[in-house]
């Protein structure tokens, strides 16, 4: 398992930035590499598992995931096991009616995918997705 931490201050209330995070349909918006999110289902929980495609070193990826935690205005973390198996977890602090957001991202690389000597390439391509995808997040929250 790889590992990816990076956190964004944005100029938004925690609400905002929480509420557009818990629903995974806005994931495409903000996620590069995430081509298209479908089957959002809220179980007993109002918890969301949802199917994905995800682009990862010029392939298609298809996946499914699972909200396995959420505690409003203060993180959600989603699992997958199909697909790309991961784990996402993401903690929101208000800072002086701002919204400190850290994102912890576990996951495998699929052995298909790439050889070793691709793999450090697509870590790379991966740290730089995490980047790009929280100043997406951060430019959307603050309009």
């Amino acid at each position: 398992m790889f590992e990816i931490k990076k956190s964004i201050l944005i100029d938004a209330p925690i609400e905002k930035v929480f509420g557009f995070m818990e629903d995974p349909t806005n994931l495409p918006e903000i996620w590069p590499s995430m081509i298209e999110v479908t089957n959002v289902r809220k179980n007993d929980k109002v918890w969301n598992s949802f199917d994905w495609v995800y682009k990862m070193g010029g392939m298609k990826i298809n996946g499914h995931s699972e909200t396995v935690e959420l505690t409003q205005n203060k993180s959600i973390t989603t699992e997958s096991t199909e697909g790309i198996q991961s784990r996402f977890d993401w903690h929101f602090k208000e800072i002086e009616g701002k919204t400190q957001l850290e994102v912890i991202s576990k996951y495998s690389i699929p052995v298909a995918l790439v050889g070793k000597i691709a793999e450090k390439i697509v870590r790379k391509l991966n740290e730089h997705e995490a980047e790009v995808l929280l100043a997406n997040l951060k430019a959307r929250m603050e309009e």
